[in-house]
């Protein structure tokens, strides 16, 4: 976090959202980016602004603020303060991955809220500092615009991703010239999110980025994004050219869309020169056996190393079975894609 600490803040009391939205703003180093009034809100605030850190509340409708750090973090890890009246849930906050947990003051005079408005602005201040010192977040640098030059190579990448693949991800597409190959993108999600955030990363990229469809083709400068929820995405052949299967199927490794499914249809269908196959971050080992079986057709495959990895778990599955050709951190994997279509269209 460089600069102002951008802060989304949640919760659905009207009363508390007001104090602390001006506890913080009080504070110049922190810029409260926007509010919401449930999980459903601060999704779509999350895909569309992107902030820095989250105050969150417990007790909200629809879906509790445990419920919510659970499906979140996983695939958008954003340091949360939980900021409740329910005390008895602080240790179920904090094991979904609350940073910290503040009570909501009891006392609402105005001393008593001048002393809860100090201690969050402080529970703030160290979070932002310990996030900083521990690199959690990954910087995302701005989209490169240089073409990738002329040529007929008409391949794709696929990339698979969970944990911490949200921010990877959108490092290397922002990488990204408007001309380059096409992708296929499986990254653990749940439903409704994969369409905001190909929604978010198509107004920061200069590729086009859209949620798939089925029967969508793989083109030049368009990233498919598979959809979360209940259907797998494989990628099939149809009249000469790459297109993609969206098909209502069990989960694979405990994941729909699976990285695993997506890879080893695409070891079915294309040569080696066809495709390259990226896996990044993630728990588990989804995406490891698949991305072998690209290799053993020729395909050329890529895995994040340990140390850019947030969870080094799928990258490492897959080198250690001796499917990644390369393996390398997650700054120097667009390098990797550009040089590599740049020597395939010559």
């Amino acid at each position: 976090m460089a600069g102002r600490i951008r802060v989304l803040v949640v919760d659905d009391s009207v009363f508390f959202r007001a104090a602390i939205i001006r506890a913080l703003s009080a504070d110049p180093g922190i810029d409260v980016v926007g509010e919401a009034y449930d999980p459903y809100d601060a999704r779509d605030k999350i895909l569309e602004l992107s902030p820095d850190m989250m105050t969150l509340d417990i007790e909200m409708p629809y879906m509790n603020g445990v419920e919510f750090l659970k499906v979140l973090l996983p695939q958008w890890p954003i340091p949360v303060l939980s900021v409740s009246s329910a005390v008895h849930r602080a240790p179920d906050a904090l094991q979904a991955g609350a940073r910290d947990f503040l009570p909501k003051p009891t006392d609402r005079s105005p001393d008593g809220m001048q002393k809860f408005s100090e201690e969050l602005r402080r529970r703030i201040h160290k979070i932002a500092e310990n996030t900083r010192n521990s690199q959690y977040r990954v910087p995302l640098p701005q989209t490169q615009t240089a073409a990738v030059g002329e040529g007929q190579f008409e391949g794709f990448i696929a990339l698979g991703a969970s944990t911490g693949g949200t921010q990877s991800t959108a490092k290397i597409l922002r990488a990204m010239p408007r001309d380059m190959n096409g992708f296929v993108i499986v990254q653990h999600m749940p439903p409704d999110f994969t369409r905001m955030y190909a929604e978010n990363l198509d107004r920061d990229c200069a590729m086009t980025v859209r949620e798939a469809n089925d029967g969508d083709y793989i083109e030049q400068g368009v990233v498919l994004i598979a959809p979360g929820g209940d259907r797998q995405c494989e990628v099939v052949r149809r009249g000469g050219r790459f297109c993609l299967h969206l098909y209502h199927g069990e989960k694979v490794n405990g994941h729909c869309p699976s990285v695993d499914v997506l890879f080893s249809s695409v070891a079915k269908c294309a040569t080696g020169k066809d495709a390259v196959g990226v896996i990044l971050t993630g728990m588990g080992a989804d995406g490891a056996r698949g991305l072998l079986a690209m290799r053993k057709k020729g395909c050329y495959t890529v895995g994040q190393d340990e140390k850019s990895s947030i969870v080094y778990g799928m990258p490492r599955e897959a080198y250690e079975m001796g499917a990644v050709c390369r393996q390398a951190e997650l700054g120097g994997i667009a390098s990797l894609l550009l040089r590599y279509v740049k020597e395939m269209r010559k």
